[in-house]
């Protein structure tokens, strides 16, 4: 098997024992491969090992290989900030969208939706540590957008998305994802009926499973260091 594969498997392993560690069953995290910066040929190749859920930061890079692999039934998540200028293709070419931030973006994302399209699938992104280089409402304003987005009939609201701040020490880690859980248990209690916590990535996921992740998201842990820089700033 090449090195891809073997990696993906790998991480699939660990995915499950961590799920089993916390108590909780294997197939109830699923892995979301991050794709970017890597070629479409990657893609196909961990498609053909059963992997579905692909996750792109930047919109020209994902339209491309999209159109190279439409004969592929691929669930495509767009996982990068989003400024507003691109909000149509994002509506019209993802099946997820894990980084709505702000109610602008969501009306936006819920006007451009295709006719005929099913409900696209939404997470709001929180900045749990509050770092300014990241996008993310606030935990303050969580509940507010997730009542505006519940009035938008072509958006689902599934759940939250998370980048904590990178650390090393394992109980900094899980108190970030635990404050990012905390947060899903307030819009719980508040009658929002959510089923994601999309957090961890190929350095921390561990710790994020420990504190109810059911979508990690592994880029270089599968595919390895990325080919090339992207330049662009459309996300």
């Amino acid at each position: 098997m090449d090195t891809i594969g073997k990696r993906w498997q790998a991480i699939k392993a660990r995915i499950g024992a961590a799920a089993l560690d916390a108590g909780r069953a294997p197939d109830s995290v699923r892995l979301l491969a991050v794709s970017k910066a890597h070629p479409a040929s990657a893609i196909r190749e961990v498609y053909t090992l059963g992997q579905r859920q692909f996750g792109e930061n930047y919109l020209q890079e994902a339209l491309a290989k999209q159109e190279e692999l439409q004969d592929l039934a691929i669930e495509w998540h767009f996982i990068g900030p989003i400024q507003s200028n691109k909000t149509q293709p994002i509506a019209r070419h993802f099946d997820w969208v894990h980084s709505v931030d702000r109610a602008k973006i969501a009306d936006r994302l819920n006007a451009a939706r295709g006719p005929g399209q099913a409900a696209l699938q939404v997470c709001i992104q929180v900045n749990v540590s509050g770092e300014d280089s990241k996008s993310g409402t606030s935990a303050a304003d969580a509940i507010a957008l997730a009542d505006h987005i519940r009035q938008l009939p072509k958006l689902r609201l599934r759940g939250l998305m998370a980048i904590p701040a990178p650390t090393h020490d394992p109980q900094e880690q899980q108190s970030q994802f635990r404050a990012v859980r905390d947060i899903y248990d307030s819009l719980q209690s508040a009658g929002h009926h959510l089923d994601t916590l999309s957090m961890g990535m190929s350095e921390d996921f561990p710790a994020a499973v420990q504190e109810g992740a059911t979508i990690v998201r592994v880029g270089s842990a599968i595919f390895g260091a990325r080919i090339k820089p992207t330049t662009e700033q459309s996300t």
